[in-house]
């Protein structure tokens, strides 16, 4: 029963730093950008998209198509960088924790997006 009372006060450790994370990711952005820079989307930590900027010279209605790829590009390019911050917090998070099947990391959980 000792180890499952270890393996309690572990979980609770972990379920306040998944708090503390949840908090910090909510306040991050990330940005990622497409035709150098002509495209720029901006994400929360959380992925919720908060800004998009595009570049004047794109507004002609004959560059639409690669204005929405671009738009598309700069998404894809932002949320692979929040994918890749909340990687590196959840490291943070679980590290140092023995709990079974995480390994002290995120053990080939899946992120919600």
């Amino acid at each position: 029963m000792k180890n499952l009372g270890a393996m309690m006060k572990q979980a609770q450790q972990m379920q306040a730093k998944m708090q503390e994370m949840q908090a910090k990711l909510d306040s991050l952005t990330v940005e990622g950008a497409a035709g150098a820079g002509m495209v720029k989307v901006t994400l929360s930590g959380k992925g919720d998209l908060k800004r998009l900027a595009i570049d004047p010279s794109l507004m002609a209605a004959d560059e639409r198509e690669v204005l929405e790829d671009l738009i598309i590009a700069a998404h894809a390019d932002a949320k692979a960088k929040v994918e890749a911050m909340m990687a590196e917090e959840m490291q943070k998070a679980t590290s140092g924790l023995n709990i079974p099947g995480l390994g002290g990391g995120l053990g080939g959980f899946k992120l919600p997006f």
